[in-house]
């Protein structure tokens, strides 16, 4: 048995062969772990962990189970056909999870109750024939199970199995509204909706390893709470593309479901909108009311989020933005109560500057812990639940972002978070902020990330012409660094632009992959950046081309004059997504100049065909308003890349995916046909099957592969007689 804790965690780095340097294979085989979901009574914890092969080209993913007193981690089953876990039933270790498959092969998925610690006595309770996940459940007074899942749904209701489902004679898609696509996925009718179903519990023998499954069996139809739900569009949760079981909720006695979806009175690409709705769990879609309809509360008409019940079931959270069309919007805490006829919904600490996105309650109802960007980290912050407006909350946690945290029974919290030095710690800290206990920290757990610690980042702040404040920057240092040596600059642009360089972990830009190339990165967070109050965040609009192009210079600038041991002049900048935009921008501009090379992926190059994406609410936002007739007046046509075409001639590595939606390839091939065309040396990298993000373990591999090889030799740090 593997364990680890924090008076351990010294003697486990001491046992492990130090990496000198982390390499593109090396991180993307190392373990991926889950956030840890602990039992009720908070004695052990569970959670994935994926490792890849690339001998064999496949992933393997296990259940690990940590116990949450001794700090010691086993496997718990290397079944991975359970894709999710939810502790519910009559006792503290009864289960219910889904099995990706079931016994008719059909596409659909199964659900089984067990007990925790005797799997093998798993029982079958229900077979359903769609692809169902997100699954929610809560054990009733009766001693039923009340659970909640969702899947996609046909326009009757009925969910959607792509493996059942008849081919069509023609593969014509017929749109008459905009909003036809969305990040990799063409819209169908076929939309996203919650499901309820009841599992009964029978009369049976119990003893310790049956009574979590004895007698269940699945009672009556599911209920379908969403589809039919229509005026300017239909109503959908998960909110697509990126939600999930977070979008919705079920009371803790199971009599009460809560689910958001945009707002169905307005077009779906031109405004963010979004509502709660509150429905009984014996009720359905005609019976969902929504909570927060715009004018419920003035001001608050934008994006609602993370509905959730506290735990006695009285209340009610969540977060929304005022904003009716902007994405990155300050989230506003409310509250309401559980009760359609006095809701009274509050806002807590309403003149917060920070935009929380991830929010659990405390036991006793109290208290909500929430999660915000701040400086750089994404902190936990407790807030009282009746706080007021002016009230200020203080951070009990520091490093790193947090991936889930969960109240454990004791009121300890236990956190499942990853930094630049490692992709998964998870330990407990009280509500006064002292970290209790540490019972994972990768880079002291994985072979491929030993080594790996905080000496590896510093930060520094520095000072800019479009903002009053400091603005701050990761380095992110390489393997065995000196400051008596000198090391070339990687010079990283983040996207968004309403977006942040974070003290996390990334598979995708791992900052410490670049830096073990030979480079001292440099990640600034300029205007645009989230974390230092809304007003940084919010003055990007318009400004595309100016307040964050001089904020980079005058890091470039902070770094040339001071930090000796980065040589600028052999200098690459590369960026994704705004990153992009900002490269295509830099090439047409001073800056450009002093780097060797720069690298585009999946980047805007022409700023008048911006209505190319998928959510105009976006670009009708950050340009100031909806596209018309381009002249020199116009953001559209003022921050345009190509306008500064003819000073382009920094070489080039540029990188477009075919299904990303959010900024289509054409963009991509734009650049490179231009730089081809103008004699710059460039190369263009295109994977047929990623979106705005290259997430195939092999193709990312590649990805970092050509990148590389790019950079190294324009940066000296390879002695290749040519990048190509």
């Amino acid at each position: 048995m593997r364990s680890i804790s924090q008076t351990t965690a010294t003697a486990a780095l001491a046992a492990l062969p130090l990496v000198s340097a982390i390499t593109p294979a090396g991180m993307l085989a190392a373990p991926r772990r889950g956030v840890a979901l602990a039992n009720p009574s908070g004695e052990f914890a569970v959670y994935t962990n994926t490792n890849y092969s690339f001998q064999d080209h496949e992933a393997t993913t296990v259940w690990e189970k940590l116990d949450l007193t001794s700090g010691d981690i086993s496997t718990w089953t290397a079944d991975s056909n359970i894709s999710e876990v939810v502790f519910v039933g009559p006792t503290n270790t009864s289960i219910l999870y889904i099995n990706g498959t079931n016994e008719e092969g059909d596409g659909g998925i199964s659900l089984y109750t067990a007990d925790a610690l005797n799997l093998a006595s798993a029982s079958l309770v229900a077979s359903l024939p769609a692809p169902f996940a997100g699954l929610k459940a809560v054990a009733t007074r009766a001693g039923d199970i009340h659970f909640l899942v969702y899947a996609q749904a046909y326009p009757n209701g009925t969910a959607y199995n792509a493996e059942l489902a008849e081919t069509p004679a023609s593969t014509a898609r017929i749109y008459t509204d905009i909003y036809i696509r969305h990040w990799d996925t063409y819209l169908t009718p076929q939309r996203n909706a919650v499901f309820g179903g009841i599992l009964t519990r029978r009369n049976a023998t119990i003893s310790r390893y049956t009574s979590a499954h004895a007698g269940y069996s699945l009672t009556g139809e599911l209920t379908n709470y969403v589809t039919g739900k229509c005026n300017a569009t239909c109503a959908e949760s998960p909110v697509q593309p990126f939600g999930g079981s977070g979008d919705y909720d079920i009371s803790p006695d199971g009599t009460q479901v809560v689910y958001l979806t945009k707002n169905v009175d307005l077009p779906l690409a031109n405004f963010t909108s979004s509502q709660i709705y509150w429905v009984p769990f014996r009720g359905g879609v005609n019976d969902s009311i929504p909570i927060n309809p715009i004018g419920a509360i003035p001001g608050a008409e934008g994006a609602s989020a993370s509905p959730t019940f506290s735990k006695d079931g009285s209340k009610i959270a969540y977060f929304q933005m005022n904003g009716i069309d902007y994405e990155s919007d300050r989230n506003i805490i409310y509250v309401a109560n559980a009760d359609l006829a006095n809701l009274n919904i509050t806002s807590v600490a309403g003149d917060w500057d920070r935009s929380p996105d991830v929010l659990v309650w405390s036991n006793d109802g109290n208290v909500l812990y929430v999660a915000a960007a701040d400086l750089g980290r994404q902190r936990v912050f407790p807030v009282p639940a009746n706080a007021a407006a002016d009230y200020k909350p203080t951070n009990i946690t520091d490093e790193g972002v947090p991936a889930g945290m969960q109240v454990l029974a004791n009121n300890q919290i236990l956190v499942s978070d990853s930094k630049i030095w490692s992709s998964r710690d998870i330990y407990t800290v009280s509500s006064d902020g002292d970290v209790t206990k540490i019972y994972l920290q990768a880079n002291l757990f994985d072979q491929a990330l030993s080594g790996l610690g905080p000496q590896d980042v510093s930060e520094f702040y520095f000072s800019s012409n479009s903002t009053e404040i400091d603005l701050q920057s990761w380095i992110i240092y390489p393997a065995n660094f000196s400051e008596d040596r000198t090391y070339p600059l990687a010079f990283l642009v983040h996207g968004g632009p309403q977006s942040a360089f974070a003290n996390s972990w990334s598979t995708r830009w791992n900052y410490k992959v670049w830096a073990d190339q030979g480079y001292v990165v440099i990640a600034p967070n300029p205007t645009a950046s989230l974390g230092w109050g809304q007003n940084l965040t919010d003055a990007v609009s318009g400004h595309w081309g100016d307040y964050p192009y001089w904020d980079l210079v005058y890091a470039w600038d902070h770094v040339n004059s001071s930090l000796p041991y980065v040589d600028t002049t052999r200098g690459i900048a590369a960026g994704a997504s705004f990153g992009g935009y900002m490269m295509n921008w830099f090439q047409g501009h001073p800056l450009g100049r002093r780097f060797n090379a720069l690298v585009t992926h999946d980047g805007v190059t022409n700023t008048l065909a911006d209505y190319g994406t998928e959510e105009l609410w976006f670009i009708n936002h950050d340009q100031g308003g909806v596209f018309t007739s381009p002249n020199e007046t116009s953001t559209y046509y003022r921050w345009n890349p190509i306008l500064y075409y003819e000073n382009w001639a920094t070489p080039h590595f540029v990188v477009h995916n075919d299904l990303d939606y959010r900024l289509p390839v054409s963009e991509g091939v734009m650049l490179f046909n231009m730089l081809q065309v103008k004699g710059v040396p460039s190369k263009f990298l295109n994977f047929p099957d990623e979106n705005h993000w290259v997430l195939q373990r092999e193709n990312s591999l590649v990805w970092h592969a050509e990148i590389f090889k790019w950079i190294n030799y324009y940066s000296g740090l390879s002695d290749a007689d040519s990048p190509y």
